[in-house]
């Protein structure tokens, strides 16, 4: 059971020690409560308790606070037991899926309630970030095409200092660390820095935005096999040989701006003009389109649709897959409210 309970303006004792209290006290700050802390119990007396709606009482380890459960009944205040937060800093680099709130994982999401920093990225799922991580300082390191607002040598620093200075930190990106998410680099800054760090897998957007256009990177019969590519920079001539070569799926992230030397270099390498391509925008937000069209159609396609980042390519035989089986399921709904308006 679940239960919400509206703390602004409220008086709330968090009872425990300065640091395996503080994200306690944040947590509440932030609900709009009023907070005591109360670091010893040498420091308690009862008329503390008056006025007083909630005492939290975060096991720290110490003796002594034993009385607060008999004192809290006998003053009729609630009295609620927190967990400690961990004494020493520490690094988890969470994948927060392709922005959506709910494709973010069940660890991920317990990783940004303990957490009391939190570096995110712009493509992470940020709009309940502040609910989803009430104690954390919340730091926007997301980077723009082409502007980096704060560099990656200067997240690692970030990083790391705030570990060293005792805190539980969350590095929050959008898909997955290991995905073309730097993630590597960062896990390498913190090894280097003797700092613990984990890893929590992310819904990769390789897979998770063509699924959101119907679009499967596989199919039986149809591609056994698929590529996951980036574009950030032009791919060279064997690569794009390779790639033309290799048959099955085509997927390429952050591929919009070298999308003409992408087709013109798998033209080249024999990929023939008339194999499907689509181009997914901002997969699952509520602004979500698809452009589609061949291989020798879709950078005039692209150019009429104002195609932008973020979006995600899919070249290959599952998009007229994925358009056949978008196309049975729209006749389907189309026909199931039909019947329910009989």
């Amino acid at each position: 059971m679940e239960l919400t309970i509206d703390l602004t303006g409220r008086r709330v004792i968090v009872a425990g020690s300065p640091v395996a209290a503080r994200r306690a006290v944040r947590r509440y700050r932030a609900a709009g409560a009023l907070v005591l802390p109360l670091t010893s119990p040498t420091d308690f007396t009862p008329d503390l308790l008056e006025g007083t709606d909630l005492v939290a009482a975060v096991q720290d380890g110490q003796p002594g606070w034993s009385f607060l459960e008999e004192a809290c009944r006998f003053h009729n205040v609630l009295l609620a037991h927190e967990a400690p937060a961990a004494a020493g800093g520490s690094v988890t680099l969470v994948g927060g899926g392709p922005g959506a709130t709910g494709l973010l994982t069940l660890d991920g999401a317990a990783a940004l309630r303990e957490a009391d920093v939190v570096l995110f990225d712009r493509l992470a799922p940020t709009t309940d970030l502040k609910e989803l991580a009430p104690a954390a300082e919340l730091i926007d390191v997301g980077k723009l095409p082409g502007h980096h607002r704060v560099s990656q040598q200067d997240i690692e620093a970030l990083l790391t200092a705030q570990a060293l200075a005792g805190r539980t930190v969350v590095r929050l990106k959008g898909g997955d660390p290991f995905v073309f998410g730097r993630g590597g680099e960062e896990l390498t800054a913190c090894i280097a820095a003797r700092i613990p760090c984990r890893i929590i897998a992310g819904i990769s957007s390789a897979v998770a935005v063509p699924a959101a256009a119907g679009i499967p990177v596989t199919h039986r019969g149809v591609s056994h096999l698929f590529t996951v590519v980036s574009g950030h920079a032009p791919l060279t001539d064997d690569e794009h040989t390779h790639l033309a070569g290799l048959g099955g799926t085509i997927v390429v992230l952050m591929g919009v701006n070298t999308l003409p030397q992408l087709v013109a270099g798998l033209r080249a390498a024999g990929m023939r003009a008339d194999m499907l391509a689509a181009i997914i925008e901002r997969g699952y937000s509520a602004s979500q389109r698809t452009t589609s069209g061949s291989l020798g159609s879709i950078l005039t396609d692209a150019g009429s649709a104002r195609c932008q980042s973020p979006a995600v390519l899919v070249i290959g035989e599952v998009v007229r897959t994925g358009l056949e089986l978008q196309g049975e399921a729209t006749r389907l709904a189309s026909l199931a409210d039909s019947l329910v308006a009989l």
